[in-house]
């Protein structure tokens, strides 16, 4: 079976599945967030849950959602670039949310507090 018997598509109708496909198909799964707002963040976490299913019953120990949801984030270094950014949600009407006022970049305050390599000594040779 040829790839174009299998997807046959009107030109300014909705495609239909086309009754002879069965025949080569396997099943399939549609799907989309409810509400259909964000299908490319919905089929992420599917596939991320899918890769995590061993095909029981029970659901995959997972969160249905990661900390930034259905929002996008850009991460900005510099006080220039935050301007760009400011600029850029002026020209493109977004629902925009900063989570930081301080932009200086710093590290965690236990990092380097202990190094994780033991005290150097002396090398010791093993003499035959």
């Amino acid at each position: 079976m040829k790839i174009n018997e299998i997807i046959i598509e009107g030109v300014g109708r909705a495609a239909e599945h086309p009754d002879h496909a069965s025949h080569a198909n396997t099943g399939e799964w549609q799907f989309r967030d409810i509400g259909g707002y964000n299908p490319t963040y919905n089929i992420n976490r599917i596939m991320m849950a899918a890769a995590m299913a061993d095909g029981g019953d029970k659901p995959v120990d997972m969160d249905e959602a990661s900390w930034v949801s259905v929002y996008n984030v850009a991460r900005p270094y510099s006080d220039a670039e935050h301007k760009m950014m400011k600029q850029a949600f002026k020209t493109v009407k977004s629902e925009v949310h900063h989570t930081e006022t301080d932009h200086k970049s710093r590290e965690h305050p236990n990092t380097h507090t202990v190094s994780p390599h033991h005290k150097p000594g002396p090398i010791k040779l093993k003499r035959k």
